[in-house]
């Protein structure tokens, strides 16, 4: 697709999921003062986002709080119904809703597809998990009584979503909290918001009662502090960083509200030497490359054992080097570019650190012709712990490669971070995945595989990787509170 990203669109099916206004209680909401929404391949203007004031989260809040009375008293298959008919919309307008993330987010087309299918899997789930939120009964302890749990809505919810998965973010936690019968405010991402206000057109058309599901544009710190102060609002669910992940937990705090916390990632890709050398090239390249690397699961510190490392680095350099960086609306790019300057900044940084310490360049690297936001995959061998790309995420195409030993040293070595919330293990050992899959201190685990999210795996991580799950059964008890009910009384 030889055009530019305002240009693909203003040749959608669909003209009108691109919106400009802010969707609070049901209707649209245009602003004096507005976003700029742009191409981060290019730089392009694309349009003007209404920029949202704090008197908007106010009234955000209370609509939200009179629209849940009503969603919370609808029987689950209702609500139900609603998620699946917006699931349905997500589905049949794919491509448009694909585009928009392209051209806004600048992962490859194929990758954003592949996103609405993974984000609207998730109100199907959660329209049917709805019906299945069980509560319990005791055996009561008490003569003449019955004691029993119901699991009731906790009321209204705050979603802050991040840039690099603009759309899956948004159902993953709307799609638990609206079938658990809370209503939403979703604060979506500066750079992404159009995605956004799309899925909020369809979920409009899909009958969404007003106040239920509301999109806030606007400067993400202001409005995130207004929402966190609200009372009104009982728990809050956070995609990103685990520096913002600290402060919104601080902010939340002086009101006691429910946290669902998705952080930062640290992920450790462990290699045996027993895996066959095609298959884990394979699976690196996709554990790593995926999202053009700013992927809170992408595989940040490779460990190869030295039995395979030199064929690995090898191999694995000539997969990478053939990787095609390009805009994301273009034919068979691998690699977009980095949603955010600073990201690409980084990986810079990590690069001339890590050659200055003594890593070896194996590819990559070099400037690229195409902008200060695009990076040409890089592959770095010979890195040691203590350099900086060993310690701190990357957030980009650049694969950091440490040779190991033996099981116990690496394991210990994986585990020397405050994050954890993905881990890589490929072996042909099913005894060493055992035991790997037990001593490695992650809140998800995947041996010999790349792919391993989906609507029914509960998505969370471990220590400073954040809060709580998504996904699951487990997501939807996020929005969920139980209440003991005792009736006393009872005899005849």
């Amino acid at each position: 697709m030889n055009r530019t990203a305002a240009a693909a669109l203003t040749n959608l099916s669909r003209p009108d999921l691109i919106e400009r206004r802010a969707f609070l209680d049901g209707t649209w909401a245009a602003r004096e003062r507005t976003l700029d929404v742009v191409d981060p391949a290019t730089g392009e203007h694309l349009v003007d986002v209404a920029a949202c004031s704090l008197e908007d989260a106010d009234d955000a809040v209370g609509a939200a709080g009179k629209a849940f009375l009503d969603w919370r008293d609808r029987p689950p298959v209702e609500r139900g119904q609603v998620l699946r008919a917006w699931g349905k919309l997500m589905r049949d307008n794919a491509r448009d809703l694909a585009v928009i993330m392209t051209a806004e987010q600048g992962k490859p087309l194929a990758e954003s597809l592949g996103e609405i299918s993974y984000a609207a899997n998730f109100l199907d789930w959660f329209a049917a998990e709805g019906e299945r939120a069980y509560g319990e009964t005791i055996p009561s302890h008490l003569p003449a009584s019955r004691l029993s749990v119901h699991m009731q809505p906790l009321g209204v919810t705050v979603a802050i979503t991040p840039w690099n998965f603009p759309s899956a973010m948004i159902t993953r936690k709307a799609g638990a909290a609206l079938a658990a019968g809370c209503a939403m405010i979703v604060k979506p991402a500066p750079e992404t918001p159009l995605s956004a206000l799309a899925l909020a057109k369809l979920a409009d058309e899909a009958g969404m009662p007003a106040g239920v599901f509301q999109v806030l544009t606007g400067e993400a710190e202001p409005l995130a502090r207004r929402l966190l102060e609200h009372t009104q609002v009982r728990a809050f669910s956070f995609t990103g960083s685990t520096e913002v992940g600290r402060i919104l937990l601080a902010q939340s705090a002086a009101t006691v509200k429910k946290a669902s916390l998705e952080l930062g990632g640290h992920a450790p890709f462990i290699l045996f030497d027993d895996v066959e050398l095609a298959q884990a090239v394979e699976g690196c390249i996709g554990a790593k490359f995926a999202t053009s690397g700013q992927d809170c699961l992408a595989a940040n510190r490779i460990y190869v054992q030295r039995g395979i490392y030199d064929r690995f680095v090898e191999a694995f350099a000539e997969a990478t080097s053939k990787l095609h960086v390009g805009h994301g609306l273009e034919d068979g790019t691998d690699i977009g570019p980095m949603t955010r300057r600073s990201v690409a900044e980084k990986c810079g940084q990590q690069i001339a650190q890590a050659l200055s310490a003594g890593a070896r360049l194996v590819c990559g690297a070099q400037e690229s012709p195409l902008g200060a936001n695009f990076v040409t995959p890089t592959v770095l061998a010979d890195v040691t712990d203590d350099m900086t790309i060993a310690r701190e995420e990357t957030f980009g195409p650049v694969a950091a490669i440490l040779p190991f030993d033996d099981e116990r040293d690496v394991v210990a070595r994986a585990n020397a971070t405050e994050m954890g919330l993905a881990a890589y293990v490929y072996t042909n050992d099913l005894g060493r995945a055992m035991r790997l899959s037990d001593r490695l201190e992650y809140g998800m685990v995947a041996v010999n595989t790349a792919k391993f999210t989906g609507a029914p795996i509960p998505f969370g991580g471990w220590k400073q990787s954040g809060l709580g799950r998504e996904g699951s059964r487990h997501g939807l008890s996020e929005y969920l509170e139980s209440k003991y009910v005792c009736f006393g009384n009872l005899s005849a």
